[in-house]
């Protein structure tokens, strides 16, 4: 009798699958699946997992097949859930500190892709999928109109708080300077410690390379850095990289 019950059980959950009746857990988890069958989408998953723990590094564009997948992930609302993950632990950790109050506390922050969101722009050209076109991307940069990432403004906003001071450090080039600052205040990032443009002295050099001195530098110059936040490994690996560091999803684009 028993075993006549778990034949029968066997049959219903297979029809249950043919019948396409599996649950869907998460809106970018597979319809279906189990019984080994392909689904569309599901390597670009594997893919975009590959491409934020590194164990991916060098690509240039996102696979053509992903072009959808990673649209949706980054119009949807997992995107921004990956990035209060971040942002919400680099708080706990922040609030834990024991800060001087000598005005050398600092939070090192990136600042594309960070603090402020070029996602309009990547909607209109292919999420990553298109090779990168300096015009076009340089473009939408002096429009000055890109929108704060808002788990990164409520992170900043939580240091200021506390007493840390906040400095930019991106790889925007010097002559945009005005620019950025504009963008930056209008986005609701009002005040900082230092806004660190690249020079045209690390140019041939990579973003890891200009990172890392610009940190030792600071280090140099008496700051202590508590965190380090940014969404390309080169924004958060080299040395010193600071007390902590918090990698937010970026799935776009690759910056060496």
């Amino acid at each position: 009798m028993l075993l006549l019950f778990f034949l029968a059980t066997i049959v219903v959950a297979s029809q249950g699958s043919d019948l396409g009746l599996s649950h869907q857990i998460h809106l970018l988890t597979p319809k279906s699946g189990s019984g080994g069958d392909y689904v569309p989408g599901l390597s670009c998953l594997s893919w975009r997992l590959g491409v934020e723990t590194r164990n991916i590094i060098g690509w240039t564009t996102v696979p053509k097949e992903c072009e959808g997948y990673v649209g949706h992930y980054m119009i949807g609302h997992q995107y921004r859930e990956d990035s209060k993950v971040a942002t919400n632990q680099a708080i706990v950790y922040v609030k834990s500190l024991k800060l001087t109050g000598d005005g050398k506390d600092v939070w090192v922050f990136d600042i594309d892709e960070t603090s402020l969101s070029n996602l309009p722009y990547y909607a209109a050209h292919g999420f990553g999928v298109e090779p990168y076109n300096s015009t076009l991307f340089n473009q939408w940069v002096n429009k000055g109109k890109a929108p704060a990432l808002p788990e990164s403004l409520k992170l900043y906003k939580n240091l200021l708080s506390l007493g840390i001071k906040v400095i930019f450090l991106t790889g925007r080039p010097e002559d945009l300077r005005n620019l950025t600052a504009t963008n930056l205040k209008h986005a609701g990032y009002h005040t900082w410690e230092k806004l660190i443009l690249k020079a045209s002295s690390y140019t041939g050099k990579t973003a890891l390379e200009y990172k890392s001195t610009e940190r030792k530098k600071l280090e140099k110059n008496g700051y202590r850095i508590f965190g380090n936040i940014g969404d390309q490994w080169s924004d958060l690996l080299g040395t010193p990289t600071g007390n902590r560091t918090f990698k937010l999803p970026d799935p776009m684009y690759y910056i060496s």
